[in-house]
């Protein structure tokens, strides 16, 4: 933590959580062994962000995806999200973390959907950190969920067609009222962004380590964060740009 400078950190960090199940498998246990160990990893990154301050984080929880998995561990996926809902919640309100759902809630199984919903009302109010959870999400249909409720505003006379700009369209998201992300990290090695937050990472700076997600703690957050400082962020300008200096 010495080597950050808390004035640069990001305000914004999503994390692709990827590699529960090899993690599981190079221990010759069940990959939901590997989905339970996540959480802790969960735990620490909360931990970290409230610690340093950084008011916006996103955790890649359940894709559209991942349906294609095995009925058994798709089963217990949901089974764990539910009790990680239930058991955190009295952190999440003695912290005042602000919890989000991003994606679809159809789909999602009844008993999940209620417990999520109950967490997202309850800490409606909150600020000190907006936790918002990806859950039954995915980017390409985030856009057509979006464009279509704006062609039915258009339709119904609420929009107009030829006024249509980034931060108008960015109000139809799941993101709406969320920055865009500073810092995009994907754990276990994979060099994809798997459907995620397709509109939102246009300039996001991405950080790729090989650590499977259970083994990703705070030192590892941290090192990521660090990786950001050293990012020279031009949002299309030179780094001349940057670097003049007006003396007037």
């Amino acid at each position: 933590m010495h080597r950050l400078d808390l004035n640069r950190l990001p305000r914004h960090v999503s994390i692709i959580m990827d590699g529960n199940g090899r993690w599981a498998n190079l221990r010759l246990a069940n990959r939901v062994f590997g989905h339970n160990e996540g959480a802790n990893s969960v735990r620490e990154v909360v931990k970290c962000c409230l610690e340093l301050g950084i008011p916006y984080l996103t955790l890649y929880a359940f894709s559209k995806e991942n349906w294609q998995r095995p009925e058994s561990e798709v089963t217990a996926l949901w089974h764990l999200l539910r009790r990680f809902l239930k058991s955190e919640f009295a952190d999440l309100v003695s912290r005042r973390i602000r919890v989000r759902h991003l994606g679809d809630p159809d789909d999602i199984p009844m008993e999940v959907l209620n417990e999520l919903r109950h967490v997202v009302e309850a800490t409606a109010d909150f600020d000190r950190l907006v936790l918002s959870l990806a859950i039954n999400y995915g980017g390409r249909q985030e856009i057509l969920r979006a464009a279509r409720k704006y062609a039915g505003d258009v339709l119904a006379g609420r929009a107009e067609s030829d006024a249509l700009s980034q931060e108008e369209f960015s109000r139809y998201l799941f993101t709406t009222d969320l920055p865009d992300p500073d810092l995009i990290i994907r754990t276990g090695g994979e060099y994809r962004v798997s459907n995620f937050l397709l509109w939102q990472l246009a300039y996001a700076e991405l950080y790729i380590t090989a650590t499977l997600w259970p083994d990703f703690r705070e030192p590892q957050f941290h090192e990521a964060l660090a990786e950001f400082q050293r990012r020279e962020r031009r949002f299309g300008k030179t780094s001349d740009q940057l670097r003049t200096v007006s003396f007037t």
